[in-house]
């Protein structure tokens, strides 16, 4: 198999050995190149025999010396060098399955590709694993890799994720496990299904390899747009209460065996279950933030220590923070405390209801731009609206509904200020410091 090179950067180590776009690298040191991880992965080292043929067809060996971690200077068509690969399940609980027709095509991928686990953190789900990649993960020790486990009863595994292999590819976190591969878990929590005693036997499982790093137990996403699709009731006061008693009760074992918590809940069970969210030293090194676990504590945790520490005023401009309702009651208090420090502070916080997705859905990253003109259209929100990235795409120029943030600036007629997840970054939007 061979790759095609799109480009060459000028001057760069590639260049200077006549290497040229439309020719193609076939191998690094007799190692084929497939993708991204194998070429990332064999162009590190300082002496490299490479493989190329040629536009015309000739194949050639060429040979650099180049310092170590520098690179080729190679560039290809895509990132990943061939095909994002797709999700072959059809999971009871899938995120996907819910949105309504008519959205944009790419939200639609169900993305399981080994490849972004470990380069951008993404999660899989390890049906899609070919024994290849098994063993290249193993040999270049890949970590960490983070895996939709959801439960390690296999027949389980196989009904919820509607794959009569899902069962029998849990028996590669042992091989990983083995090869000291660090693993992040994430455990989809339906109820009636895999919580309760099935969760217990998951958390046994999984907190009894060395490997695993994390767990992060998170409750199932209900949209409206259900039809024909598995019956799942969402988790109320109760049922989330049973979840973080279990939850606690392995943590607590891992601090007695590892020394770390690993098992966590992600912050969505804690205000479902109207329970006190743990602090910041909960949470350890955060390794799930993604997962929505530990996110309250450090935004919060980052938003107080940005207010001590800051000694500039506020700009005196009126501003107004829309947030979904899962973090309404956090941004309300992140601003009384800053208004406590700066009386003169003129900023509100309104929660916008998910009346795309329904109710249901309250994290502000489902938030759409149709809800927010229309729940705060005729309202006096000032001369800015502080919107958090997650609502946005990668470029952050548009919500999930294809309503752009331009276009909601005109519609409500105010500057949009879009806010990281961290809360240095909200305070400084707060008080309208420039961060240069």
């Amino acid at each position: 198999m061979a790759v095609k090179i799109d480009s060459v950067t000028p001057f760069s180590v590639a260049d200077k050995k006549g290497i040229k776009g439309g020719d193609k690298i076939l191998t690094i040191n007799g190692n084929e190149i497939i993708d991204v991880l194998d070429y990332r992965f064999y162009q590190d080292e300082k002496r490299l025999k490479i493989e190329i043929e040629s536009k015309e067809g000739k194949v050639k060996a060429i040979r650099i010396n180049k310092g170590e971690y520098e690179e080729l200077g190679l560039e290809f068509d895509s990132y990943l060098m061939d095909e994002q690969r797709s999700c072959k399940n059809k999971c009871i609980f899938c995120f996907i399955d819910q949105l309504p027709k008519g959205m944009r095509d790419t939200l639609y991928f169900k993305d399981d590709d080994s490849r972004l686990s470990f380069l951008f953190g993404n999660y899989i789900t390890l049906t899609n694993l070919t024994e290849h990649e098994i063993n290249r993960i193993i040999k270049m020790h890949i970590s960490p890799v983070n895996v939709s486990v959801h439960t390690t009863n296999p027949s389980l595994r196989c009904k919820m994720m509607n794959n009569r292999f899902a069962g029998e590819c849990l028996e590669i976190l042992n091989r990983f496990n083995e090869a000291g591969i660090a693993m992040n878990c994430q455990l989809v929590l339906c109820p009636g299904y895999n919580d309760g005693e099935e969760l217990r036997r998951s958390l046994a499982d999984l907190t009894a390899m060395e490997s695993v790093q994390s767990v992060a137990c998170v409750p199932v996403g209900l949209t409206k747009f259900r039809e024909g699709l598995a019956k799942i009731e969402p988790y109320n006061n109760k049922t989330a209460l049973e979840v973080l008693k279990i939850v606690d009760e392995f943590g607590q074992e891992c601090i007695e065996k590892y020394g770390v918590r690993k098992v966590y809940a992600s912050d969505e069970f804690y205000l479902k279950a109207e329970k006190e969210i743990p602090e910041y030293d909960y949470y350890g090194d955060f390794d799930q933030l993604d997962n929505g676990v530990g996110m309250w504590a450090l935004l919060k945790g980052e938003a107080l220590d940005a207010i001590e520490l800051c000694n500039q005023k506020p700009d005196g401009k009126k501003k107004t923070i829309a947030t979904g309702m899962a973090a309404y009651p956090l941004i309300s208090e992140i601003v009384e405390r800053a208004k406590a420090k700066w009386p003169s502070l003129d900023c509100s916080v309104i929660g916008i209801k998910n009346e795309f997705f329904g109710e249901q859905i309250t994290v502000s990253g489902l938030i759409t731009g149709g809800d927010i003109i229309k729940q705060l259209s005729g309202r006096d929100i000032g001369e800015q609206l502080l919107i958090p990235a997650s609502m946005l795409r990668f470029e952050n120029d548009m919500f999930l509904d294809d309503v752009t943030v331009v276009e909601m600036e005109r519609a409500l007629g105010v500057k949009a200020v879009i806010t990281e997840n961290d809360g240095y970054n909200l305070i400084d939007n707060i008080l309208g410091i420039e961060v240069v």
